[in-house]
Parts: structure tokens; sequence; C-alpha cells
């Protein structure tokens, strides 16, 4: 099973599921996307083994483009994780304190950004597609943190996961002006003037968010792998009917 793994110490291990051919579904993760959820499943306890935890420690929500986050608790261990229905709803980051719970967050194109506090123990994902990007979901999460849970931004270290690469995300005028109304994209933007196209740098955009947060740049790492050129990636540009992957994060317990 290809997976990035991204952190593995003593304290946390996150990652990301990538595309592989050798799997069920090619590796796909998402109950949302694909054509058998037994396979979906299998292919998760494959995951958990991986990680040492069962598939009833993953905590999955219904991603819908959203700005929504929400603090995972014990009693929330397991939603998702085996059928869509139990998963939490309306919601595109995930945070918890609770060690031996794995976040996870689906994407195919989308940005992946998961997160560590070194000092506390926080832990959390977020999904961040070009809507969520726009809403600032990185941006408002961590403002929350450091305002409600009283994390020092300082102590937070994010991965940005695999996505599109801006050279392939290409827009149309209405998406360009969303981004350049943000104030702070310009320089992650683009344009072609034969085609009258515009192109977005997404992770540069949300590494933006996270520094605006007061996370410091150098404990923000970006994986440059683009979804939509590599052969591990599932891209939903390049295919309606593409898998997804799953990033993750546990904080390893006792």
């Amino acid at each position: 099973m290809k997976t990035n793994i991204y952190v593995n110490n003593e304290k946390f291990i996150t990652g990301m599921t990538m595309k592989d051919d050798a799997e069920l579904e090619h590796n796909n993760m998402a109950l949302h996307a694909c054509e058998n959820p037994d396979y979906i499943v299998e292919n998760r306890k494959k995951l958990a083994t991986s990680l040492h935890c069962e598939l009833h420690n993953f905590v999955c929500a219904n991603q819908t483009h959203s700005a929504n986050f929400h603090r995972v608790t014990l009693d929330d261990k397991g939603r998702g994780a085996e059928q869509m229905d139990t998963a939490i709803t309306n919601t595109d980051a995930l945070y918890t304190y609770e060690p031996n719970l794995v976040l996870c967050s689906f994407t195919a194109d989308c940005v992946p950004v998961i997160f560590y506090n070194e000092v506390n123990g926080l832990i959390g994902v977020i999904h961040s597609g070009w809507q969520g990007t726009v809403k600032e979901i990185s941006l408002k999460l961590f403002e929350h943190l450091t305002q409600v849970e009283q994390c020092n931004p300082s102590d937070l270290h994010v991965q940005i996961g695999a996505a599109l690469s801006q050279e392939n995300f290409e827009v149309d005028e209405d998406v360009y002006l969303k981004f350049q109304d943000l104030g702070y994209a310009d320089d992650f933007m683009y344009t072609n003037d034969h085609t009258h196209k515009y192109y977005i740098d997404i992770q540069q955009t949300v590494k933006k968010q996270c520094e605006l947060a007061g996370i410091p740049a150098e404990q923000i790492t970006i994986d440059q792998t683009c979804t939509y050129v590599s052969l591990d990636g599932f891209s939903y540009r390049q295919d309606k009917q593409s898998g997804r992957h799953l990033s993750f994060i546990m904080k390893k317990g006792d």
C-alpha cells in the first residue's frame, strides 16, 4: 500500500495514502466516491493495520467544501469509518487532543492540511479545496485554536499534502477574482494572455493563510507531488470517477 509518511516520531504519525494499482480500486479510500464500499473498508483496514490500530479508531467527516470545523472527542471514535451515514456532518476540518484517534481527510486535487502542536499535543486535518481556501478554512481554524483553545501558533507544525499544481489548476475569471479578493494571493496566480485563463497555486495560498495565523514559515512543509500529473495521484480534474487519497494524523498513546 503506497503511503507518503510525513512524520513518524514518538508522538505523532502523519501521512497520505497514494494511488496504488496493486490495491483494491487502486487504493481508493473514499466511501462517497467508489464502486464497491467493501473494497474501501478493506483498504482502510489495511491502513489501520499499518498504523497499529483498528479501523474503529478512524474519524471521518462528510466534507462539503465548507469552512466548518469540529473538535473530535472520544464519543466520535469510529464515525464514518465503515459507513458514510455515521460520519460527522457538513465538516471540512477536524481537531482533537485525544490519543489513538486517526483523523481523516479525503482529497483528489484539493489541498489536505495536516497539523500538530508539539507542546500541547493537539492534532488536526483540514480539507481545503479552492472553495474552502477562498472561505479561509485554515486561517479560521487556526485563529479559533489560538483564541478558544489557547494554542500558541508558533508551536504548530503544518504539512500541506499532495494536490493539484498551479500549472494544472486552470480557472476562469470568476474564480480568479475570488482569490484576488483575499488580498494576499496575487503572488500565487498568473494569467495566460492567449487563452485568458488564470492559474492559481492553492498550496501556496494555504501556506500564506497558515502564516497569517502566526505559524512560522519554516514549520510549514509542502508535498510538491501534483495529483494530476503523478501516477500516484487521484485527480478529479482528470477523471470525475477518480478515487480519493486519505490524509491522516494520529497522536500516539499508551
